[in-house]
């Protein structure tokens, strides 16, 4: 059984596909983990335990190397009433920001 250079190609690309849309799952579950672990320290709710890809790009890391920037976005809400919208940042597998607004201080 002999293959073509074309199916050995599409086997590659259909490969390195597979790698990463599996790379980018596990990115994503690193995401929606670090939005848990803040609002545990933050005492807020994530609304639907999930995050949505909003934006990426490639960027450059600490040590001058290209990864890919994801911007996810999830819900939470402080009060389980008001449902507010808020960011997490990613460079490769490394997080860098989980974004929320302050809690609106009430005064009676």
């Amino acid at each position: 059984m002999y293959f073509t250079l074309g199916e050995i190609l599409t086997l590659f690309l259909f490969g390195a596909l597979s790698l990463h849309f599996l790379g980018a799952i596990r990115v994503r579950e690193l995401a929606v983990q670090a939005v848990v672990r803040a609002s545990k320290q933050d005492d807020f709710q994530l609304l639907d335990q999930t995050v949505h890809i909003r934006r990426f790009s490639l960027s450059r890391d600490a040590t001058g190397r290209w990864r890919i920037w994801r911007q996810y976005r999830f819900d939470y809400s402080y009060d389980g009433v008001e449902r507010r919208q808020g960011a997490v940042i990613m460079l490769g597998k490394q997080l860098q920001a989980v974004v929320v607004s302050e809690r609106a201080v009430t005064v009676h």
